[in-house]
């Protein structure tokens, strides 16, 4: 990664800095790192060239990339609208060139929404395969160590470094993931057609499938019920000792997670693994799922406290997906709405990384974009 610089997301420990996880009283709470995470000593140790950090949602539970005590990164593709979240600063800062890549996270949907809203690449990697050693914690069982980066064959150079070896196999058949398809925005379908069109034609064609009967709305409930208890089992004990002060939307999250029903929480960790029992044998064999990142582009600045929480909630139904299955999953840049940007995720099985960046960059030479 000789060449190349990068910013890492501030819930990620750098030695000789406190890691203020996008709070205050956190920062308050906690003193300088005497170590950096694993995966940034990996990026230093490849010959990147680390060149700060960058903001976060408070304690990474967000999905539009505000924060009242930092301040909201400006999205440098759409300025009046939302970066998304949590990893705003990161996707912020490959977005407007200041850095080449960026690490972010991903538990609920954390690299891919704001690559998306950005319109620059991201990866949330399969779950286990980078090392989130040194990182703060929202939901152990579903946090990734996830990257943004301006160009596709620079995600992948990022991949060769953090990635484990194997799982470059090629891919193939291409499922068209129809009720993400359905639950976009018509415009937002329309601007990702010919990114869908140029995968079909690099595997072959696509097979429409119907991935939850259920309907992606229960599957929000299930994701959102299990990850809460997972988020208030990691972090209450520092907010009932510490009672620190939290912005608008992130305090609500955390007494809805401290009074989640157990009957709710174990309901979401069964249809957890109903998904996967559901998408173990559909991904075996290499196939690869494709749909919207997002519904729609990054809400409007100005858009109430309710309507953020209706795009929250029909963003991650979809974004369960992977958070449920484990699964790696890249966005690219191919589309844009009213002018704003809207990503197309591609999705293979769990250890498929390696093969699915090679897949991303080779769709991107395909459409024209930054290779």
């Amino acid at each position: 990664l000789s060449g190349l610089t990068f910013a890492v997301k501030d819930l990620y420990d750098v030695a000789g800095v406190v890691t203020s996880y996008g709070n205050p009283d956190w920062a308050r709470t906690h003193p300088p790192a005497t170590g950096s995470a694993i995966c940034v000593r990996q990026l230093l140790e490849a010959g990147a060239d680390m060149k700060g950090k960058t903001k976060t949602v408070e304690l990474a539970y967000g999905l539009t990339g505000e924060n009242v005590w930092h301040g909201t990164p400006t999205n440098p593709n759409a300025p009046d609208r939302f970066p998304g979240g949590s990893s705003c600063g990161s996707a912020a800062a490959v977005a407007a060139r200041l850095v080449d890549f960026a690490m972010g996270s991903d538990t609920g949907g954390s690299v891919r929404i704001p690559a998306s809203y950005c319109g620059t690449y991201g990866i949330r990697p399969s779950w286990g395969a980078v090392s989130l050693t040194g990182a703060c914690p929202l939901g152990p069982d579903y946090d990734t160590a996830g990257w943004f980066a301006s160009r596709a064959s620079i995600l992948r150079r990022v991949g060769e470094v953090l990635l484990p070896p194997g799982g470059d196999a090629p891919l193939g058949p291409l499922l068209r993931v129809q009720d993400a398809w359905d639950n976009a925005e018509e415009a937002t379908a329309l601007a990702l057609k010919p990114g869908l069109a140029a995968a079909a034609d690099l595997l072959g064609g696509e097979i429409p499938i119907q991935l939850v009967p259920e309907g992606l709305d229960t599957l929000y409930e299930h994701f959102r019920c299990a990850m809460a208890e997972e988020a208030w089992t990691a972090l209450g004990p520092w907010i009932e000792s510490a009672d620190p002060q939290f912005g608008p939307g992130v305090k609500e999250r955390f007494l809805a997670a401290r009074a989640m029903a157990p009957a709710k929480s174990q309901a979401g960790r069964a249809f957890r693994r109903v998904m996967q029992a559901r998408l173990s044998p559909l991904l075996a064999g290499g196939a690869v799922m494709i749909y919207p990142t997002s519904p729609a582009p990054a809400p409007l600045t100005t858009a109430t406290l309710a309507e953020q929480n209706a795009v929250r909630e029909r963003t991650m139904g979809v974004t369960a997906i992977s958070g449920f299955g484990g699964l790696p999953e890249v966005t690219l840049p191919v589309g844009r709405v009213d002018g704003a940007p809207v990503g197309l995720s591609l999705v293979a099985a769990p250890g498929r990384d390696r093969a699915l960046l090679a897949l991303a960059e080779e769709l991107a030479q395909k459409l024209g974009l930054p290779v």
